[in-house]
C-alpha cells in the first residue's frame, strides 16, 4: 500500500479509536454549509462527522475483524464517531435527516454489532446516558426510602393517636 493510503487507514483507524461505535451515513447532495452545521451539532455530543473512502474503511474494518459493515460500503460514504453517547449522535442524525431530506442512514456498528437503519432508528429512540444513570440511580436509591418510610410511620401513626386524645376540660 502506497505510504499516503497507509495515512489514510491510519487516520480512519484513529477515529474508530475515539468510541465503541460508528455510523455510516450517505452525505449526497449535502453541501459544505449544511456538513459544517451536522459538524456542530455532533461535537454537543462529542461525537465526529468524516468523509471516508469506503476502500480504505473496508481495509481498516477487516483489520479490527468487523464484518459485515462492507455492505453498507457504496457510494458516497461519512463515517460519525466519538463521544460516549451513541443514541445522542444518533438522535442528532435522525433529526438532521429529517430537516435535510438528502442526508440518510446507510449502517452502524455498536461493538461488534452491525446495525442496520432500522435498528439504528431505535437506538435513537433510547434516553440519553445521563438520564439512564439518574433513573438507575433512583432506582438503587428506592429501597432506602422505602425502609425510612416504614420506620417514620409508626412515630407518625402514635403522633396521630396522641392528637385525637381528646383534652381533659378544666
Amino acid at each position: 500500500m502506497r505510504p499516503e493510503k497507509q495515512y489514510l487507514t491510519k487516520d480512519i483507524s484513529d477515529h474508530l479509536d475515539k468510541s465503541d461505535y460508528f455510523f455510516l451515513t450517505d452525505f449526497s447532495g449535502l453541501n459544505v454549509f449544511e456538513a459544517a452545521e451536522l459538524r456542530s451539532k455532533l461535537a454537543e455530543q462529542g461525537a465526529e462527522f468524516h468523509v471516508v473512502k469506503n476502500r480504505l474503511l473496508n481495509v481498516v474494518l477487516k483489520e479490527r475483524e468487523i464484518d459485515g459493515a462492507e455492505d453498507y460500503l457504496t457510494g458516497p460514504t461519512a463515517l460519525v464517531v466519538g463521544g460516549s453517547n451513541p443514541s445522542g449522535a444518533a438522535k442528532v442524525i435522525a433529526k438532521f435527516i429529517k430537516e435535510n431530506k438528502k442526508f440518510t442512514w446507510k449502517g452502524g456498528v455498536v461493538g461488534k454489532d452491525i446495525y442496520d437503519p432500522a435498528k439504528i432508528e431505535k437506538l435513537k429512540d433510547l434516553p440519553s446516558l445521563d438520564l439512564l444513570q439518574a433513573q438507575f440511580l433512583g432506582l438503587l436509591n428506592m429501597p432506602a426510602q422505602n425502609l425510612l418510610g416504614v420506620l417514620q410511620a409508626s412515630q407518625r401513626d402514635l403522633v396521630s393517636v396522641l392528637s385525637q386524645k381528646p383534652e381533659p376540660a378544666n
